[in-house]
């Protein structure tokens, strides 16, 4: 009796799972690949690669693993190659999708050339469904060469201020989809259309229509009826949804496109980064193809020049930013993207423009969650080709970064124009055309650094210093400011030309430990260009950079960035934190009210002291005597910050303790203080994961600060840590680094899934330290 009764529950089990739709499956490829970098730049195929010459990683991978600061950065030719296990059922289709790889990709399948894909930034994909073998074992091999190219630009690495890192440095995905599918974008190849693409067509307070296009295909035998379904989610519960029948004959696409009606709709801006989730579901013959998509309901336009968001103005404080980490160039982990994102937001941005290129899906989902609008960009800097090779491939890369990146709430226009480059007319047209031809309606808009044809207009502050050209009349974009003015007397496009440089000690290119001095000169230029883009119509700016990065050409660093390499704050960072309102926050990225004193306060420091806050009135203190109170106004110097810098002279330096504090409706808001450090005792280990919690592959930042006995960071460079005992992580690159103003930085890869990381860090004369830092 026992066993009828197993048995009954198993066929009804059975009978349950067969009535099921089958859905569509997704496999991550990340892991587990072989690899063999060809040094001497002879082989043409693996085939060629020695025996026992392959070695074992996993992606995001770089090429090479390069010094802090390179000086002759890897070009050459890699080979990857990978087993793939996989059985696909009756009528599936098998895509397979590389999200970047650098920078001319060749790819095989068991033997079979699938294609080439030029161009290092955006994804590609193949249908591999009859090259897959039926018993399952298969060879997935890749050739990625990151050489110099005619046809992709930008420009040779002798002339390029950056590095374009070679490898396989993004995901790589098999897609198994059943016969009645939505198609990849990228693959669809459709101007305008493939897979999912998500529009406003209008979106108030009140009300929000959410148009949804979807580009289903049937690659079965015969006709199919087939359902398709879109359903809209707010934290989980439905919102709207919609559904359309229809017949689709063997081998047809066809795009439907669904209107979603939203009442009170949660809309997407800076301030409130709300996303619904949008899943899309196509049913047929039994099966599914279910695809999610994270959308943001927000309605922009432009009126005089001025940005119009959901029909409230805005003005963007901005920041540039290059996707690089030390020593392995761009293959981050998603985690690492996402916490660059957190750091642009704390820092008081709410835009970035993607320069020079097109940056990863991580970092664009990060941009979409934490409020940060976008300007993404193809690849282009002061070259262009004229064989028609190469418009063709700038054409294609502008098309490919709509299709991928279009359904993010954060894209605020779409840079198709190589940066600094005289454009012939017949190109700038093209791209321009494209862009609508990609997004079509009235809610994209193209972005060029030329005045003519392009709806916006990017001007370097650097191109407008001296300038006898008029504005065009059309929205603008300071593009860059900050850092080249303050470089070189040029100031203009000849980027190769060094004998004007300025004298060094005004440049805004200045390290973490540069000192005191040199970091308050660089927030003095930031401050006063920032007060200066002011005074132009422009709806939004970018300081050039962010984060500091290699430079390729030269053995050094650009080092105007307003965070180190390893993504430590200088004292510019505190400035523009303070040119937000303070009446805004989030528990995610903080805000709020702020002050913040420019001083290590030691005996070299200036006795006038410079203090940022976006309060409403600062009193500064010292030893608890106070020093002065000053309102937070426009000020002769700088006429338009609502947050100028102020400066307190103390009357002569004295050690001790520096206290700001900040006042709103006569109260104390924040405050700030500052020690005099003494003789380094200890060194204090932390694992800076952002608050965003490192897994197995992620890539996270391990500190050591020199502390004295009261706790206060002593800020000297040039002491050298040796990190050792590591266990839940690796070190990427060298394991004994110097401290830059007091913090020494290495780059560690955590190894478990959820594993703590233990370390142990040793500085002469000051013992060693350890670190147990569990999940």
């Amino acid at each position: 009796m026992m066993n009828m009764v197993l048995i009954l529950i198993r066929a009804a089990l059975l009978a349950l799972a067969l009535a099921a739709p089958v859905q569509a499956a997704e496999l991550n490829l990340n892991a587990s690949w072989q690899f063999y970098r060809d040094e001497a730049g002879q082989l043409v195929s693996a085939d060629q690669v020695p025996d026992g010459a392959w070695s074992e990683v996993n992606l995001p991978h770089a090429a090479r693993i390069e010094p802090r600061v390179p000086t002759a950065p890897w070009q050459g030719t890699v080979f990857y190659k990978k087993r793939l296990d996989v059985t696909l059922r009756p009528g599936e289709r098998a895509i397979l999708r590389f999200e970047g790889v650098m920078n001319v990709a060749d790819v095989w399948l068991n033997g079979r050339r699938l294609g080439q894909h030029l161009g290092g930034y955006l994804p590609f994909a193949f249908d591999v469904t009859d090259t897959l073998r039926p018993a399952g074992a298969n060879e997935l091999v890749v050739r990625a060469n990151n050489e110099d190219n005619p046809i992709t630009g930008p420009k040779p690495l002798k002339q390029l201020d950056y590095i374009q890192h070679g490898g396989i440095y993004r995901d790589v995905r098999l897609v198994i989809k059943p016969p009645v599918h939505v198609t990849d974008e990228m693959l669809s190849a459709t101007p305008g259309g493939g897979g999912v693409f998500v529009t406003y067509p209008r979106a108030d307070k009140g009300e929000a229509q959410v148009e949804v296009k979807a580009e289903v295909s049937n690659t079965s035998k015969s006709t199919q009826a087939v359902t398709v379904r879109h359903t809209l989610a707010w934290e989980g519960r439905q919102v709207a949804q919609a559904e359309q029948q229809l017949r689709l004959k063997a081998g047809e696409r066809r795009h439907v496109t669904l209107p979603l009606t939203v009442h009170a709709p949660r809309l997407w801006s800076p301030q409130t980064p709300h996303l619904y989730q949008l899943e899309t579901r196509v049913s047929a013959a039994g099966r599914e193809d279910v695809v999610a998509t994270r959308i943001g309901v927000r309605r922009l336009a432009f009126e005089g020049g001025r940005l119009l968001l959901n029909g409230e103005p805005l003005r963007l404080r901005g920041v540039n930013r290059h996707q690089e980490y030390p020593y392995v160039g761009y293959a981050l982990s998603p985690q690492a993207d996402a916490r660059d994102a957190l750091l642009i937001k704390r820092y008081g941005f709410d835009f970035v423009r993607l320069s020079h290129y097109p940056q990863s899906p991580a970092f664009m989902a990060a941009a979409d969650e934490l409020g940060l609008m976008v300007l993404p960009a193809i690849p282009g800097w002061q070259f262009h080709n004229p064989d028609p090779a190469f418009a063709r491939q700038a054409l294609r890369t502008c098309a490919d970064m709509i299709r991928r990146d279009r359904n993010h709430a954060s894209v605020v226009a779409w840079e198709c124009s190589l940066n600094e480059t005289d454009m012939p007319d017949p190109l700038v047209q093209a791209l321009h055309a494209t862009v609508h031809q990609e997004y079509p309606g009235d809610q994209a808009w193209s972005a060029g650094w030329v005045p003519q044809t392009y709806d916006l207009y990017l001007q370097a502050r650097q191109h407008r210093i001296g300038s006898k050209h008029a504005l065009p009349a059309k929205p603008l974009i300071v593009s860059e400011y900050g850092d080249w003015e303050y470089y070189a007397m040029n100031a203009g496009l000849n980027q190769d030309a060094w004998a004007d440089l300025k004298p060094v000690d005004r440049s805004s290119r200045q390290a973490l430990g540069s000192g005191e001095t040199r970091l308050l000169q660089q927030a003095r230029n930031v401050a006063e260009a920032h007060d200066d883009n002011a005074a132009t119509p422009a709806f939004a700016d970018g300081y050039w950079v962010m984060f500091d990065y290699a430079r390729g050409y030269a053995p050094d660093l650009e080092e105007s960035g307003l965070l180190s390499i390893e993504r430590l704050p200088k004292f510019a960072a505190e400035f523009f934190r303070s040119q937000r309102s303070r009446d805004e926050s989030s528990p995610r990225w903080g805000g709020g009210p702020m002050v913040f004193i420019a001083s290590y306060w030691q005996a070299n420091s200036n006795p006038r002291v410079r203090v940022f806050s976006n309060a409403e009135e600062v009193e500064l203190r010292l030893n608890g005597q106070p020093v002065g109170r000053q309102k937070s106004a426009p000020s002769g110097t700088h006429p338009r910050l609502a947050h100028p810098p102020l400066e307190f002279d103390t009357g002569g330096y004295a050690p001790g303790e520096l206290v700001a504090l900040a006042y709103a409706g006569g109260r104390v808001v924040a405050e700030h203080r500052v020690r005099t450090p003494q003789q380094p005792t200890t060194l204090a280990l932390e694992l800076d994961d952002l608050g965003v919690p490192a897994v197995e592959g992620d890539l996270v930042f391990l500190r050591a600060r020199l502390r004295d006995a009261n706790g206060t960071t002593v800020p000297a460079t040039g002491t050298e840590v040796a990190f050792s005992g590591i266990e839940g992580a690796q070190i990427v690159g060298s394991h004994v680094v110097e401290t830059e103003a007091g913090i020494a930085s290495v780059l560690v890869r955590v190894t478990g899934p959820r594993a703590g990381v233990k370390a142990r860090a040793q500085a002469r004369a000051l013992g060693s330290s350890e670190l147990v830092r569990h999940p």
